[in-house]
Order: structure tokens, then C-alpha cells, then sequence
């Protein structure tokens, strides 16, 4: 029966959501009461992650050859995911710590360089620029720490991810649970004829 299937459905995203809330409050955790394991954890993610993606590029671009023009630009690319996640786990940690402290530090010089040009085309059109510019500056001035200090980058990245493994596991536990009190609501609702 329909009903049945969107019971049995229910069920499942309810503790779906319980169970991917209680791993991302342990990981948050985890993070934070482990941090030297957590960066030898992020190197590894990112090398693997690295090989993983390469290789799936590399096959992709195989499959997609007869149809795209451009089918060599994602074999390069898987080519080099592949040779960068190779490397990364040959200079295990190192490459990849500092792959991602540039790649936060080039990230955030980017975004402040572009907030500050969109803030000078705000301000020539009329329109409110101040905290386009102030995040603009702040973003400049965080890529410039990052790079002068990447300790401290790998440290404020893990806290960002931890921060933000305990906040979405709380809000997935808050949802399982409200899914359960609008279970239990409705089951209170229903007529107990309709029940039996």
C-alpha cells in the first residue's frame, strides 16, 4: 500500500537524518579533541580525494571523447588530480597541508580582491558600498595571515570544520526529532478506527 511505502520512507529519513547528525557531532568532537590526528586525517582526505577525483576525470573523459571536442581538457586534469594525489600521499603530510593553506590563503586574496572591485562598481552606480569594501579588506588581509602563518590556517580550518560538523549534527538532530514529535502527533490525530 501507498501508505505503507510513505510510512516505511518516513522511517528511514527520520533516522537517516538521527544517524548523520550524531556522526557529525562525533566528528566535530573528534576534531576538536584531537586535533594533530585530525590534520594527519585532512592530509589523507585530500590526497585520496585527489586520486579518487583524478581517476574518475581520466575515465570520464574516455567515455565522453566521441561526443566532446574538448575531451583532452578533462583527461589533463584528471592526469593531474591523479599525479597531485599520488604525490601527496608519497610527501604524506606535507603536500597536502600545504596545498590546503594555499588554497585557503589564494582563496580568501581572490574573494577580498573581487569584493573590492565590487564595491568600487557599487559605489560608481550609487549604490551602498561600505561592507562589500570592509569584507573585501578583511578577506586581503586573512589571505595575506594565511600565507604569513599556516599553522595558524590549519588550525582556523579545522575549527571551521568541526564548528561546522557539531552545528549541521545538531540541526539533523533537531530535524530526526521533530520528524518524531509530528510522527507522534499524527498517530495521536488519527481516529483509533482508523488505526485498527
Amino acid at each position: 500500500m501507498i501508505g505503507d511505502e510513505i510510512k516505511g520512507l518516513y522511517q528511514q529519513t527520520k533516522w537517516a537524518l538521527i544517524v548523520r547528525g550524531l556522526l557529525s557531532v562525533i566528528v566535530g568532537t573528534a576534531i576538536i579533541t584531537r586535533p594533530m590526528a585530525s590534520v594527519a586525517a585532512l592530509a589523507l582526505v585530500i590526497a585520496l580525494w585527489s586520486l579518487f577525483d583524478g581517476t574518475v576525470n581520466v575515465v570520464r573523459s574516455f567515455q565522453v571523447r566521441g561526443v566532446a571536442a574538448h575531451w583532452w581538457v578533462l583527461l589533463l586534469s584528471g592526469i593531474v588530480g591523479v599525479a597531485f594525489g599520488a604525490a601527496a600521499l608519497y610527501y604524506f603530510p606535507g603536500l597536502s597541508l600545504t596545498f590546503a593553506v594555499l588554497w585557503t590563503a589564494y582563496w580568501l586574496t581572490f574573494s577580498g580582491v573581487m569584493a573590492v572591485y565590487a564595491s568600487f562598481m557599487e559605489r560608481r552606480v550609487g549604490l551602498a558600498w561600505g561592507w562589500t569594501m570592509a569584507f573585501g579588506v578583511v578577506a586581503i588581509v586573512g589571505g595575506i595571515f594565511a600565507f604569513m602563518n599556516p599553522t595558524a590556517t590549519l588550525a582556523t580550518l579545522l575549527g571551521v570544520i568541526a564548528a561546522f560538523a557539531i552545528i549541521s549534527g545538531v540541526v539533523l538532530l533537531i530535524g530526526g526529532g521533530r520528524m518524531q514529535s509530528l510522527q507522534r502527533d499524527l498517530r495521536n490525530a488519527t481516529p483509533a478506527a482508523a488505526r485498527v
